[in-house]
């Protein structure tokens, strides 16, 4: 179980659980265009939709999530907070998702923490992590299922491995999305660029630019992460 200000996340029957990717996402997505419907692809324990939820005047927040177990864990936490009423968490692929909405709804804010990026992931389980890798979400399909489902001044807001980002924008252009907001995580000063967070519309525009170093030192967090994420931490 992870505690957070407002809400609780159970995390026992997910594979993916509560990480700093995810709270990073939650805490940096721009919500300019006071997103009146958002998607979470991906969902897993359900966290970023309820940091969303907690951020915004959101008045439907939908997640996908392909996984079982995790599914119903989302349920679970999705029920027990304080936005019980305006979340919803579907059993399906993206793919799925979008053949049966698209044209019917269209969403303000879209995010994603996705689920084949996680190079680092092990789970000591070889045929577990090959199947998860195989079943891996690729970046076009990600995005193509984005475009389908993002509404006019909708905002795309996803976290990726930086070494990613330049292709992942090449794609993105290709489906008529482009960044206004981009921020490079480092772990510490002296470790390279890690993370990637991107912010997308349909609309090209002047890109801001943005650094964030996670800690100075072991858990010496940096008053810029602790700005972002005090909303959330307990102990922040």
């Amino acid at each position: 179980m992870f505690q957070f200000k407002k809400f609780t996340i159970n995390q026992d029957h997910c594979a993916m659980k509560v990480g700093t990717d995810g709270v990073l996402l939650g805490a940096w997505t721009p919500l300019y265009n006071n997103p009146y419907r958002v998607l979470d692809i991906g969902s897993g324990t359900g966290l970023i939709a309820l940091m969303i939820a907690q951020r915004s005047n959101a008045e439907q927040i939908d997640a996908i999530e392909i996984d079982d177990e995790a599914f119903t864990q989302c349920v679970e936490n999705f029920e027990n907070s304080l936005w019980s009423d305006c979340l919803y968490c579907y059993n399906a692929s993206l793919e799925d998702f979008t053949e049966e909405f698209f044209e019917e709804t269209t969403y303000d804010l879209i995010v994603s923490n996705p689920p084949f990026y996680s190079e680092n992931y092990s789970s000591g389980n070889e045929k577990r992590d090959a199947a998860r890798f195989t079943e891996a979400l690729p970046f076009e399909q990600l995005i193509a299922c984005t475009e389908g489902l993002l509404s006019g001044n909708g905002i795309f807001s996803v976290i990726i491995p930086y070494k990613e980002e330049e292709s992942f924008l090449e794609l993105a252009a290709e489906y008529g999305l482009y960044p206004f907001k981009i921020c490079r995580v480092q772990g510490t000063p002296e470790t390279e660029i890690k993370r990637s967070l991107l912010a997308l519309t349909r609309i090209p525009a002047e890109i801001t630019f943005e650094n964030l170093i996670i800690e100075t030192a072991r858990h010496q967090y940096t008053e810029d992460y602790i700005a972002l994420t005090k909303d959330f931490y307990l102990k922040m």
